[in-house]
């Protein structure tokens, strides 16, 4: 980001100097005059007033007594998997994601640390060595010169608070990485022990189905069956078995999608578990909306950069005003009779820029409101996003508490259907039809399971959990705008 004016343009300056300067009392009043400037500020002040975050919940979970709290540091540790927890602990420490994301941030503070520099003075030395003619006496000497702009309206200041916001918004940046980073390791973890378990699922329902269809075959021999009803079983047990490769190929994606999250290669990573038999769901517990959405790092990073907005907006009112600086010089040579030093003091006032200092301004301006709206949406967002997981983990819970009913239904059909066609008392049809409805049903079963977990996976990042619970005092609000009567001056 420019601020104020730059480029060529006519300027008055104003500047005393002497060697060596006399120790007048007007000297040290003008001193006097530009500290007593160095302290003024034109940077807005920031306001924060209460935002409209509810109180309460639209579509808060039920919870069970033994609910799991939405802000443990270690949200993953509750879906009992030992190997989960090793995998994020892995992926947390070098996953490329959070790499990239801890660079930038180092970047940030970085150019927090430059833009900061102005605030203080400025101190070089130097060492030369002359010579006039043939035959004259060379001279030598060393100098030490310093500086400091007195930075009168606060530019310097503001310029420095705006890079260190923005460093603070590039660490909620981390965080929020993190945080991805966990659910997606999570997610895609659940995924992959879902499509094994779908895999074998089918790998068993092929092996029956190739069983039905053995049985037909003989009782087609024996002329209790037709050769119509035998393709139509060799159909159904060629239709499972042609999406065993698909599942697998599936499931192979996910292992590899895990391996890059984890900072790996996909070459050589295997998964202990098999199936998702030993994966809990937990409960979650939702806490306040204002208590989740201070947790959320993506608000704060956008507030961090609103703020850093407001700085921006106070260095370019800054620009319009006179620059006042100091700089003093000290040289001595080897002979010390020879010591100069000099004090300087400067007003540079810009006159006329084409309108640059007023076009920074303005974008400095539009650009803080740009932001406020930004903040907002990143508020309205996390609340209409926390509210759709909790809506999604409530009807996966119940859709799989239906499937797993269906999924007793149509086994016990199946074994009837199957007893029934053994004793020539239905026909095949009705076996045909059961072997079908227990396969969708069992398959169903596993996917609504896996949209499960991931529902409360997507619940605990939605709310905030693994950040830490800020104070009172720290509880995001909305901002109020900048006043916009204020445009057409600085």
């Amino acid at each position: 980001m420019r601020h104020g004016a730059a480029g060529l343009r006519p300027k008055l300056k104003l500047e005393a100097m002497a060697r060596p300067p006399t120790r007048t009392a007007s000297t040290w009043i003008a001193a006097g005059v530009l500290a007593a400037l160095a302290g003024c500020s034109v940077t807005p002040i920031y306001q924060r007033p209460d935002g409209a975050i509810p109180a309460s919940w639209s579509h808060a979970p039920n919870a069970a007594a033994d609910a799991v709290t939405s802000a443990p540091s270690e949200w993953w540790r509750a879906f009992g998997s030992p190997e989960l927890d090793a995998l994020v602990a892995r992926g947390l420490a070098g996953g490329f994601d959070l790499r990239i994301a801890l660079h930038r941030l180092e970047q940030a503070r970085g150019r927090a640390k430059m833009a900061g520099a102005a605030r203080y003075p400025s101190l070089d030395a130097g060492a030369g060595a002359s010579r006039s003619g043939p035959g004259a006496a060379g001279k030598s000497g060393v100098t030490l010169q310093g500086g400091i702009d007195l930075d009168a309206w606060g530019r310097n200041g503001a310029i420095a608070s705006s890079a260190l916001s923005l460093a603070e918004a590039a660490r909620f940046d981390a965080d929020a990485v993190k945080a991805s980073l966990a659910g997606a390791i999570a997610g895609t973890y659940f995924q992959a022990l879902s499509l094994n378990e779908r895999v074998r699922l089918a790998g068993l329902i092929a092996e029956d189905t190739r069983k039905t269809l053995q049985l037909v075959e003989t009782q087609a021999r024996l002329g209790a069956a037709s050769q119509l009803e035998v393709e139509q079983q060799r159909n159904v047990l060629q239709t499972v078995e042609a999406g065993i490769p698909l599942l697998a190929q599936q499931r192979d994606q996910a292992i590899g999608d895990l391996a890059v999250l984890l900072g790996t290669v996909p070459e050589g990573l295997q998964l202990a578990a098999q199936d998702l038999a030993t994966v809990r769901v937990p409960d979650v517990a939702a806490d306040a909306p204002a208590d989740a959405i201070a947790r959320l790092p993506q608000v704060r990073s956008a507030e961090e950069q609103l703020k850093a907005a407001n700085f921006d907006v106070g260095a370019a009112r800054a620009a319009f005003l006179p620059a006042l600086s100091l700089t003093a010089t000290l040289g001595a040579a080897f002979n010390p009779a020879q010591a100069l030093w000099s004090v300087a003091g400067s007003v540079l006032q810009p006159l006329f820029d084409g309108g640059l200092r007023q076009g920074q301004l303005r974008v400095d301006r539009a650009h803080a409101e740009e932001l406020v709206v930004t903040y907002r949406k990143a508020i309205a967002q996390a609340l209409q996003l926390a509210e759709s997981q909790m809506q999604l983990a409530a009807a996966t819970r119940e859709a799989e508490r239906l499937d797993q009913a269906a999924v007793t239904s149509a086994q016990r059909a199946l074994e009837l259907a199957r007893v029934r066609l053994q004793h020539g008392a239905t026909d095949f049809l009705t076996v045909l039809v059961s072997e079908r409805t227990l396969y969708q049903a069992e398959d169903t079963a596993l996917q609504i399971r896996l949209q499960r977990l991931q529902a409360t996976v997507g619940l605990f990042g939605a709310l905030g959990s693994g950040q830490p619970v800020l104070g009172a005092d720290a509880s995001p609000a909305v901002p109020v705008a900048h006043n916009s009567n204020t445009r057409g001056t600085p």
